[in-house]
């Protein structure tokens, strides 16, 4: 299967959403991680522990070397409102977040049965990390 290199054109932010169903999913979900977005393997229990790839960002370089870091971080961007309008199994297939120093992060989800998500340091050459900031800054 080829790579994409382009970003994907369809990702949205969902235009609105239930607070009460916000929460059931940020207490729901899980963060598995993948191993192409590590340096280090910290606590992720990843296999192989890290497989970091040239054209991948990587979690190690804005300090989320935690899985309950990546968990936080995934169940503040869902309370926040910054899921996907697509959905898969209950699940919104992308949730953003941004950390406390300002990067904006994308996660996808691995698995809808569990509601199992990886997620990495979105690029600067995506464009859709600025929707993520303006959302992000919204009261």
């Amino acid at each position: 299967m080829r790579r994409r290199k382009s970003y994907n054109p369809k990702r949205r932010i969902r235009e609105s959403s239930d607070p009460a169903e916000l929460e059931r999913l940020a207490v729901t979900v899980r963060y598995g991680g993948n191993p192409e977005h590590k340096r280090n393997p910290g606590d992720f229990g990843l296999i192989p522990p890290t497989l970091p790839r040239a054209d991948k960002t990587l979690c190690d370089g804005v300090s989320v070397f935690s899985r309950a870091k990546a968990e936080e971080l995934l169940r503040k961007g869902i309370r926040r409102g910054l899921v996907s309008a697509q959905t898969r199994g209950g699940f919104p297939q992308h949730v953003w977040s941004v950390t406390d120093d300002g990067c904006p992060l994308e996660a996808e989800l691995d698995n809808q049965e569990t509601g199992s998500y990886h997620g990495y340091p979105m690029p600067d050459s995506d464009p859709f990390r600025i929707a993520v900031l303006d959302h992000w800054k919204r009261p």
